[in-house]
């Protein structure tokens, strides 16, 4: 490797060499390629000679040719050089320059030169720290005018679309179906631009004409997507913006649609291996040949076949992607959808994954199939909810999987796949209300909801309020050997003060219920159950006229039954609802004497329109075979409260003592009629409610006490939160002239 530099001059010399060769090098390059233009050069007078002396002689050209060996001139003092010279001006600078740097004057004369590098910089105050961010003023400076400047700025325009409200019926058959259906697409076509216009989000106002043509342009984009979504694959939008003649500053921008013909499905075909029963894909395609062929249609359809397939056996089955060929010439397009239906299975094994909280035992209860049955995935989703119902699970999927065997009949197995993540088991819930009558309450519990696996519960609550204090433990198991059936066990210390009675009870209590949840309301629900209570209470005597102190040991069955067929636990608006509760008792204290409690209820709902809601309830019970002296008083039918006769206080209605102190009977009726109107997630409500207490054990249905009222709902997620404000009509004294009542839910 050898170390050549070139003094300047001799650059200068090598630069026009190479333009010499360029030009001799241009004749071979004009014959491959015509089009180059190549200046002609100079034409001799007519007659002359053109010299043929060359340019310069072989000789010489060697002799400029510097040597290869000769070190070359630095780059970087070379375009130093030349800058001071084109900057210099004068001689004189130029001169005073090359004294002044001796390199320069060294690379003129074509000495090799080593340049120095630049010296160090030695800045102290780069070597310092960045002060904290802390110190800078991170607050941008105000502008109060820059909202109203920019409001002045702004570009007003107004949006109209034409061509959308003219029925082409040339391309169409004249029938009233077919112009009822381009009739409605259009009115589709309409409301979707509207609610996705971006000219119509922006109101109107803009930065500037730009930022009005983007909007524009995506609007006539949008436009020609809902247009092919509505079976127009012709159309066209065309689009024009100009200043409007009559809003001085304002933009008008039209948007002209030509929708062209409206195509409609040809021939419909599924390819698909054979399916049981053979009408299973093409009876779950709604869309018909000569329907319009409408994107949210047939995208509705399509899925209706992934939906069906694996609700009739078919857990593996994908549906494919569409091909629709178009006949531009009759306005047809040719339907083609691939299905991969995987083998029809049966329900196979139960598996679980995860962070288990149920073994396959458990889930096997909460599941509503066998092993065997034709596999559905209502039953699977069905599944899922039960397990998230539990509350045990933060996150649950249930999924099939194939395995390997067959059954007897050769139908392939499904196996599902539980994967469970276990949720924190503990809750702390609060709650408080208030009732004319009943006062305040405030209750909270603790509960373990899986302290004894599978789903034993334990649950301790306290209750304060100015009327009632208790507290209780309860051990539950839900779903105890069969889906949604419960167990409870429970004891309570219960002290309740009213104007009726004051009473100390303690109760040990069990019970086997049928209920219903919230996912899963159920037609029919029963309980049946056993507890021993033990009451101190002040009863009043009618023979002595005063109220003692008695202690009373009772005994009871309560059993239940009901039918719903409401549409709603917390909020129904149809349907109506029947419930029965029959307690055989034994009071235990002074004197064996056994009776019988029987309470009967049923409420009826009409809804008048989507809004107006009608219902109605009626309640009648009976206490036999015991007098109403020898039972305890808190076992007696009293009326009045929220949840009875609305406008008196809680256990106002029936017979009195002389201080006008309730004493309850044994027969009660009653009666409610309500109004409910709904909107957004607000409510209103009138109603009218009647009933009596009696001391016979047989209803009267005389002297009914009748109060009236009006209330308020908002509506949530888990049910109406309800406040009522009632009156009793025909006061008599002592009475309160309004009540008010508090809780979630409706009253009935």
């Amino acid at each position: 490797m050898c170390d050549v530099r070139l003094g300047r001059g001799d650059v200068c010399l090598i630069r026009s060499i190479a333009f010499l060769y360029l030009g001799c090098a241009a004749t071979p390059l004009l014959a491959q390629n015509p089009d180059v233009q190549i200046p002609a050069p100079p034409i001799a007078p007519q007659g002359a000679v053109a010299p043929q002396t060359p340019i310069i002689s072989d000789t010489e050209f060697k002799e400029a040719i510097p040597s290869l060996h000769a070190p070359l001139e630095s780059i970087e003092a070379w375009d130093a050089a030349q800058e001071s010279r084109e900057e210099g001006g004068s001689a004189q600078q130029q001169a005073a320059q090359t004294a002044a740097d001796p390199a320069i004057k060294a690379v003129q004369d074509g000495d090799v030169v080593e340049l120095l590098p630049d010296p160090p910089v030695t800045d102290p105050l780069l070597d310092d720290p960045l002060p904290p961010i802390d110190g800078f003023d991170a607050e941008p400076p105000l502008e109060p005018t820059q909202a109203a400047e920019r409001e002045a700025r702004a570009m007003r325009y107004v949006v109209r679309v034409d061509g959308l409200d003219v029925i082409k019926t040339a391309d169409v058959t004249k029938d009233p179906d077919s112009v009822a259906v381009e009739a409605a697409a259009w009115r589709d076509v309409r409301a979707r631009f509207n609610s996705l216009s971006a000219l119509k989000d922006g109101g109107g106002r803009a930065d500037s004409r730009a930022e009005v043509a983007q909007r524009a342009r995506a609007d006539r984009q949008l436009l020609l997507d809902i247009l092919n979504g509505q079976g127009f694959f012709d159309a066209e939008v065309r689009l024009k913006s100009e200043v409007s003649a009559t809003d001085a500053g304002a933009l008008n921008v039209v948007l002209t649609v030509v929708p062209g013909r409206l195509y409609h499905l040809g021939q419909i075909a599924f390819a698909a291996p054979a399916v049981q029963p053979t009408d299973l894909i093409s009876g779950s395609f709604a869309p018909r040949m000569g329907d319009a062929i409408v994107a949210d249609v047939i995208m509705a359809a399509e899925a209706n076949i992934s939906v069906k397939l694996p609700q009739s056996g078919y857990p593996f089955a994908t549906v494919g992607q569409r091909d629709i060929l178009l006949d531009s010439e009759n306005g047809v397009g040719d339907y083609t959808l691939p299905v991969d239906t995987g083998a029809r299975s049966y329900f196979g094994q139960l598996r679980t994954e995860g962070t288990p909280v149920f073994d396959a035992e458990h889930v096997a209860i909460l599941r509503r199939f066998k092993t065997g049955d034709l596999y559905d995935s209502r039953k699977v989703d069905d599944l899922r909810a039960a397990l998230i119902t539990t509350g045990l699970l933060s996150t649950v999927s249930v999924e099939a999987v194939p395995v390997e065997g067959l059954a007897p009949d050769g139908t392939p197995y499904a196996d599902l796949l539980v994967r469970q993540e276990a949720a924190p088991p503990r809750t702390v819930a609060a709650s408080a209300g208030y009732g004319t009558g009943q006062g305040l309450r405030a209750e909270g519990s603790w509960t373990h909801r899986n302290l004894f696996p599978p789903e034993g519960s334990l649950k301790v609550t306290g209750l304060l309020g100015t009327q009632e204090q208790a507290a209780s433990v309860a051990f539950a198991r839900a779903n105890a050997g069969r889906r949604d059936r419960n167990l409870e066990i429970a004891l309570s210390a219960l002290h309740s003060k009213y104007d009726a009675f004051e009473a100390y009870t303690g109760r040990l209590a069990g019970t086997m219920a049928f209920v219903s949840t919230p996912i899963w309301q159920k037609k029919l629900t029963w309980s049946i159950g056993a507890e021993i209570l033990a009451t101190s209470e002040n009863a009043f005597e009618l023979a002595r006229g005063t109220r003692d102190r008695r202690l009373y040991y009772i005994a009871a069955l309560p059993g239940q039954l009901g039918l719903d067929r409401s549409n709603d636990l917390l909020d129904p608006v149809r349907g109506y609802r029947v419930n029965v509760r029959v307690s055989p008792e034994a009071s235990l204290g002074t004197g064996k004497r056994a009776y019988v409690r029987i309470i009967l209820d049923g409420s009826y709902y009409y809804p008048v329109n989507d809004n107006i809601v009608v219902a109605t309830r009626a309640r009648i019970a009976t206490i036999s075979g015991i007098s109403r002296d020898n039972l305890a008083p808190s076992r007696r039918f009293y009326g009045g409260g929220g949840g009875s006769v609305r406008g008196f206080g809680y256990q106002q209605l029936g017979p009195k003592d002389p201080s006008n102190d309730p004493i309850g009977g044994r027969s009660l009726n009653e009666f409610a009629l309500e109004g409910r109107y709904r909107f957004g997630n607000f409510g209103v409500a009138g109603f009218v409610d009647a009933g009596q207490a009696y001391e016979s054990s047989r209803p009267k249905f005389n002297d009914w006490r009748v109060g009236v009222g009006v209330g308020g709902r908002f509506y949530t997620s888990f049910g109406p939160v309800r406040l009522d404000l009632a009156t009793p009509l025909n006061r008599r004294p002592g009475e309160s002239r309004f009540n008010v009542y508090v809780s979630i839910g409706q009253a009935f």
